[in-house]
């Protein structure tokens, strides 16, 4: 099993290696639907009791790291 964040696993035993929510089966995808959609992360969490808020809010912030991070930018 690879952790990719502490946060966020990936096993191939589970759900085919998709990236989830460590200790669950729900995809991390699935939260960015969530939000991609237009519902709150209340509604998120509410819909997949097994994961915390902080291990979302965790997962979101690691996942904005690569775009926010200066050295990520594309230099013209």
């Amino acid at each position: 099993m690879a952790s990719l964040n502490g946060v966020i696993t990936r096993d191939p035993d589970v759900l085919g290696g998709t990236p989830v929510f460590r200790g669950t089966r729900v995809p991390f995808e699935a939260l960015l639907d969530y939000i991609e959609g237009g519902q709150t992360l209340d509604e998120f969490l509410d819909d997949f009791p097994t994961v915390t808020r902080e291990a979302a809010v965790d997962a979101l912030e690691h996942a904005k790291e690569p775009v926010l991070r200066p050295d990520s930018v594309a230099q013209k």
